[in-house]
């Protein structure tokens, strides 16, 4: 493993604790262990996860290339969250076509900034050439992914609405983590297979 590695690991495991303390405290739930124990276990776990994915991408190179496409994934998807809740916040609305469209946004921003990373980082495609036509096929799965993401997202948020209780602001936000989910598979067989191909 190289020492990019680890420390992308880290970054997408302190971002992942983060998340989950801030839901944790807009939730009400107060568990004083989790507030300082996550930020210190997710980054050891996510580590660990790589290193695991390494020694059997020796044998199998997806298992690697996966792990790191979920790292990489869950650091722009705390990314693509922080953008999404700082428009939600700016402009007071948790739903509607307004939501859909803040979901829209905070997708395309995250998502063109993630192609670099998974091109030279997950899948370790180094050559520049032909980047254009690369960035083309990436663009094309990844607005089949932003449609998935983003129906998927508006349907639990505007569709279904704010169950057990919970916070319109933390039910937008499950909405849009459950987007992201249902588009990642889409995404990293896209990724691998059609665009770089490796």
């Amino acid at each position: 493993m190289k020492k990019a590695d680890i420390i992308i690991a880290f970054l997408a495991g302190e971002g992942v604790a983060w998340l989950f303390v801030w839901f944790l405290k807009k939730s009400a739930i107060e568990i004083a262990f989790l507030n300082w124990g996550l930020p210190i276990l997710f980054p050891f776990f996510a580590i660990i996860f790589l290193w695991a994915s390494y020694l059997i991408g020796k044998r199998y190179l997806f298992v690697f290339q996966l792990a790191k496409f979920i790292l990489i994934g869950s650091l722009f998807a705390v990314f693509d969250l922080m953008l999404l809740n700082s428009l939600m916040a700016y402009f007071g609305i948790t739903k509607g076509i307004e939501y859909s469209i803040f979901v829209t946004a905070s997708f395309v921003i995250a998502t063109s900034i993630k192609y670099i990373a998974d091109k030279f980082w997950a899948f370790e495609k180094s050559e520049k050439k032909g980047m254009g036509k690369e960035f083309t096929g990436f663009f094309i799965i990844t607005l089949i992914s932003g449609g998935i993401h983003i129906g998927v997202a508006s349907l639990i948020v505007n569709v279904i609405g704010a169950q057990f209780g919970i916070s319109s602001l933390v039910w937008a936000n499950i909405g849009k983590i459950l987007g992201i989910v249902v588009a990642s598979a889409w995404n990293f067989l896209g990724y691998k297979f059609i665009v770089f191909n490796v």
